[in-house]
C-alpha cells in the first residue's frame, strides 16, 4: 500500500519546479554571486558606507525603471525617459530662480512631464504608431527643446525644498537619503497597482496579446493611454529626486538613463515582449546595475568596460527570455 505523502526527493523536486516559476527568482541569484565575488575581492564592498552608495546612485535609473516596466509590460517601449525627467529638472530649477514658489514650480514640472507621457501615449494608442517611433521622436524633441530652454548649458537649483529628497538620515549605520525612501514607496505603490488591482491584470492581458484582450471586453486603447500618462508622472517625480541628489539641472544630464532603465527592466526578468515580469524584478535589476558598477569602480576597472559587461548581461538576458519563451 502506497503513502499519500510525497518522500524528500519527491518534496524537494516539487519546492524547486514552484521556485523555478518564480520570475525574481534569477535576477536575486545574480545579484547575490556578483556581491559574494565583489566582497571576496574587495573587503571595502560590503561597509555600510558603500552600500549606502549604492542605494543612493541607484535612486534615479531604479525611479525611472518603474515607468519603463509599465511600458514594456504593454509590449512597448520608452525611450524618452531621461529626456522626460531632465524636463523636470529643467522647468524647476528655471521657474524657482525665476523667483516663483518651489512647490508650485515642481507640481507644475510633473504635470508637464506628465503631458509628455499623455501626448506619446495618445499617439500610441490612438494613431496605432509603434511605440519606438513615438518615443525615439520624443527624445529628439526634448533635446533639442531642453537646450533652447535651457540656452545650452547647466545651471544651479540651490532651493531647500527641490533639494529635499537629497536630505539624509540614518538607519544603524547606514546613511540614507529621503530619496532612497521615495524610490522603495514608489515601487510599492506600483507593485500594489500592477499585483492587486484590476487594472494591473488589463496591463498584463494587453501585453500577452491585445487582440483578445479587446475581445474580453478590456479597453486597450485607453489603458495604453494611461500606462503612459502613469509613466510621465513618475518621470515627473524621479526629476524631484534627481535634483535631491545633485542640485544642478543640466540639458545633457542622463543620456544613458534611457538604456540604464531599459537595463534594469531586462535583467529584472520583464520581458520586452509585454505580458511577463513585474516590478520586483526591476528593482533588482536596478541594483544589479549598482552593485556591478560600483563593484567594477572599486577594482579599478574603466567606466568603459564596464559598458561593455553590462551589455553582456542585457543580451544574455533578452537571450534567456527568448528560449523560455520558445520552450513555453
Amino acid at each position: 500500500m502506497s503513502s499519500a505523502t510525497p518522500s524528500a526527493p519527491e518534496a524537494s523536486a516539487g519546492l524547486l519546479s514552484r521556485v523555478k516559476t518564480i520570475p525574481s527568482v534569477g535576477p536575486v541569484l545574480v545579484l547575490l554571486a556578483f556581491c559574494l565575488v565583489f566582497a571576496v575581492t574587495n573587503p571595502r564592498f560590503l561597509a555600510p558606507h558603500n552600500l549606502s552608495i549604492i542605494l543612493q546612485q541607484t535612486i534615479v535609473v531604479g525611479t525611472l525603471a518603474i515607468g519603463q516596466t509599465l511600458v514594456i509590460l504593454t509590449a512597448g517601449i520608452d525611450l524618452a525617459v531621461g529626456a522626460i525627467c531632465v524636463l523636470g529638472t529643467i522647468v524647476a530649477g528655471k521657474l524657482v530662480n525665476l523667483g516663483y514658489d518651489p512647490m508650485l514650480s515642481m507640481l507644475f514640472a510633473v504635470v508637464l512631464c506628465t503631458l509628455s507621457g499623455l501626448v506619446a501615449g495618445t499617439l500610441v494608442s490612438r494613431l496605432d504608431l509603434p511605440p519606438f517611433i513615438v518615443t525615439l521622436g520624443t527624445l529628439g524633441i526634448l533635446t533639442a527643446a531642453l537646450r533652447l530652454i535651457s540656452q545650452g548649458g547647466a545651471f544651479p537649483v540651490q532651493d531647500s525644498f527641490l533639494g529635499l529628497t537629497g536630505n539624509t538620515f540614518r538607519v544603524g549605520s547606514f546613511v540614507l537619503t529621503y530619496g532612497v525612501l521615495a524610490m522603495l514607496l514608489l515601487y510599492a505603490a506600483a507593485w500594489y497597482l500592477l499585483n492587486e488591482t484590476r487594472w494591473g491584470r488589463h496591463v498584463y492581458a494587453i501585453g500577452n496579446n491585445p487582440e483578445a484582450a479587446r475581445l474580453v471586453g478590456i479597453p486597450v486603447r485607453r489603458h495604453l493611454l494611461q500606462v503612459y500618462a502613469l509613466a510621465g508622472l513618475i518621470y515627473g517625480i524621479t526629476a524631484w529626486l534627481a535634483l535631491g541628489r545633485i542640485p544642478n539641472a543640466d540639458p545633457n544630464a542622463l543620456q544613458t538613463a534611457n538604456l540604464d532603465s531599459i537595463t534594469a527592466v531586462v535583467i529584472g526578468g520583464t520581458s520586452l515582449f509585454g505580458g511577463r515580469g513585474g516590478l520586483v524584478g526591476t528593482l533588482i535589476g536596478a541594483l544589479i546595475v549598482g552593485v556591478l558598477r560600483n563593484g567594477l569602480t572599486l577594482a579599478g576597472i574603466d567606466p568603459l568596460w564596464q559598458d561593455l559587461v553590462t551589455g553582456i548581461l542585457v543580451i544574455l538576458a533578452v537571450a534567456f527570455d527568448q528560449l523560455s519563451r520558445r520552450r513555453r
